[in-house]
């Protein structure tokens, strides 16, 4: 199969054609039809999603997703979130942050009225 790696010199993951993966798929030896709705490459580290209207592949990592959700917001989407519930992100005070914590009653940083 030629062409380039899915990661490589880019800022992030790039959505994949239909035919692409097809390509890759009669590369692999595995059936393109039906389209399955996901394919796990790298031992699950990186998974190319169909897309709804079932015109692309998105591509999804830990890290990152090329769908327009992810693109457009930032941050985790419901793909990253399907597909590696275990990455979640760490609190706060886990994650070495500046950022004062509550001390007051309920967590938070003043005096709360009762």
């Amino acid at each position: 199969m030629s062409g380039k790696n899915l990661l490589e010199g880019r800022s992030g993951p790039t959505t994949q054609s239909i035919d692409a993966i097809k390509s890759l798929l009669a590369y692999v030896g595995r059936a393109s039809d039906p389209l399955p709705t996901d394919v796990s490459l790298e031992n699950g580290r990186l998974v190319l999603v169909l897309s709804n209207k079932k015109d692309v592949y998105y591509t999804t990592t830990t890290k990152a997703c090329s769908c327009p959700s992810a693109t457009y917001r930032g941050g985790r989407c419901k793909h990253m979130r399907h597909y590696f519930p275990q990455e979640q992100v760490a609190p706060a005070s886990e994650s070495g942050s500046i950022k004062p914590e509550g001390k007051w009653p309920g967590g938070l940083n003043g005096p709360v009225e009762a």
